[in-house]
C-alpha cells in the first residue's frame, strides 16, 4: 500500500427535503449568489424552484446562468464567470448533475482569480482564491458533488479532460434522491454505468490496496444489484438513494486511497467520442471500457481474475468482460460504436484524435501507445 493523504471537506446533506436548510447555509457564506444550472430537467423535477425559493427566503441577491450543456464547454464557464464578476457574487450554487457542478467549480476559480476557464483546465493558474461552491444534486453519476474534479471541453482545440484542485471541493452538497426520481430510463442507465466506470478506473490503478479494492467491489455490486430493479421502478426513492450514494462514493477518494494512481484511460478515450460526436459521457464509457479490457488482458489479467471472482464467483477473464458488457446493455447503454451510428468509416477520425491528444491513463504500468489505441478502436467496432 502506498502512502496517502485522505481529504474530503465537502459537507453532505443527504435525504428527503434536505434543501430546506439550503438558504440558511448559503446565507452564512455570502449575500450575492450566482445560480448555475442546466437545461430542462431541473425545471421539471422541482430542484430549481426549491433552490430559488430557499435563496429568496434567505434574502439573498440572485444572478442566474442557465443552459449548461451535458458535455460542458469552456464558453459557458467564461460567460458565467464574467457575469458573476460583474455582479460581484460571493459564491456559486450549482443545481443539476455533473455538468452543472463541474462548470460551477471552474466558474468559482475564474471569478476568484480573474482568469479564463481554459487556463484553469490547463493548469496555468496558481490558484489561491476560489469562491465557495454549493451543489444541489439531481443526477446520480459523476460524484462531482463530492470531489475536486471538473471536466470541460474545448471544441475549438478539440480537447476534453479533467482538472483537479483541492479548492474545487464543494463546501456543501445537498443530495435529495427525490430529485432523481424523474430522471428518464436512458439517463438513469447512463448514471449507473458512469459510477461503475469510476470504481473500475481506480480498481485498475497502480498499487495494491486491498480495502480500497473492497470498497470499489462493493460499489459495483450495489450498482449491479440495484440498477436493474431501479430501471423497472424509476420512481422508487430507496433505490434512487442507494444509487445516488454509490455514485458519490465511486469517485470521492475512498476507492483511491493506498494506490499510486488510478488508471482513467477509458475516460480519456471516451472523451474523444464526446468531442467528435457529442456522445453522452457514460455512453462513451460503456463502449470504451469493454474494448479497453479486452485489449489490456495481458497487462491486467490478474486484476480481472480477482474482480470476476469477487463479483461473480468466476475468475474467467472472458466471462468477467462479457458480464460487464451484458450489464451495460441491460442499462440500455451502447457497447459498440455501431450502437451510436458509427462504423469503420469513422475509424481514422477517432484514432487520429486519440493519438493527437495522447489518450492514456494515469497508471504508468498501463500506458498506451498509438498501436494500443488503434487496437482498442478495432475492439470498439467488433460485432456484438
Amino acid at each position: 500500500m502506498e502512502n496517502f493523504i485522505a481529504y474530503n471537506p465537502t459537507k453532505v446533506h443527504f435525504g428527503k427535503d434536505v434543501v430546506g436548510t439550503l438558504g440558511k447555509t448559503v446565507a452564512g457564506l455570502g449575500k450575492r449568489v450566482l445560480l448555475v444550472y442546466g437545461k430542462g430537467s431541473v425545471l421539471r423535477n422541482g430542484s430549481y424552484q426549491d433552490t430559488l425559493d430557499q435563496l429568496d427566503e434567505a434574502g439573498l441577491e440572485i444572478t442566474e446562468y442557465g443552459g449548461i450543456k451535458p458535455n460542458p464547454v469552456i464558453e459557458d464557464a467564461d460567460a458565467a464567470a464574467r457575469l458573476g464578476k460583474e455582479k460581484q457574487v460571493d459564491l456559486v450554487v450549482a443545481v443539476g448533475g455533473g455538468s452543472a457542478i463541474d462548470t460551477a467549480k471552474v466558474i468559482a476559480v475564474c471569478i476568484g482569480e480573474d482568469c479564463k476557464a481554459w487556463d484553469v483546465m490547463k493548469g496555468r493558474v496558481d490558484i489561491k482564491k476560489t469562491l465557495p461552491i454549493i451543489a444541489v444534486l439531481t443526477l446520480a453519476a459523476t460524484a462531482s458533488e463530492m470531489n475536486s474534479i471538473a471536466v470541460l471541453q474545448n471544441d475549438q482545440e478539440k480537447e476534453k479532460f479533467g482538472y483537479r484542485h483541492p479548492s474545487m471541493f464543494p463546501t456543501h452538497s445537498f443530495m435529495d434522491p427525490t430529485y432523481s426520481c424523474t430522471v428518464p430510463p436512458e439517463h438513469t442507465g447512463y448514471g449507473i454505468v458512469d459510477l461503475i466506470a469510476h470504481a473500475l478506473e481506480n480498481y485498475f490503478g497502480m498499487g495494491e490496496a486491498s480495502l480500497s479494492d473492497r470498497f470499489a467491489e462493493g460499489i459495483i455490486l450495489e450498482a449491479m444489484e440495484g440498477g436493474p430493479e431501479l430501471m423497472s421502478k424509476l420512481e422508487n426513492y430507496d433505490l434512487r438513494a442507494k444509487i445516488m450514494w454509490a455514485a458519490s462514493n465511486a469517485l470521492n477518494g475512498i476507492t483511491a486511497s493506498g494506490r499510486a494512481s488510478g488508471d482513467f484511460a477509458s475516460h480519456a478515450i471516451g472523451h474523444q467520442l464526446s468531442l467528435l460526436y457529442d456522445t453522452p459521457h457514460a455512453a462513451s464509457l460503456s463502449i470504451t471500457f469493454p474494448a479497453w479490457m479486452k485489449h489490456m488482458k495481458p497487462r491486467i489479467g490478474h486484476r480481472l481474475e480477482k474482480l470476476g471472482t469477487r463479483l461473480f464467483g468466476d475468475p474467467s477473464i472472458e466471462n468477467t468482460i462479457k458480464r460487464f458488457e451484458e450489464f451495460f446493455k441491460s442499462m440500455n447503454c451502447p457497447v459498440r460504436l455501431q450502437d451510436i451510428g458509427l462504423d469503420q468509416a469513422n475509424w481514422e477520425e477517432i484514432v487520429t484524435l486519440m493519438n493527437k491528444n495522447n489518450c492514456q491513463g494515469k497508471n504508468p504500468e498501463n500506458l498506451l501507445n498509438d498501436q494500443d489505441r488503434s487496437a482498442i478502436v478495432d475492439r470498439m467496432l467488433e460485432p456484438n
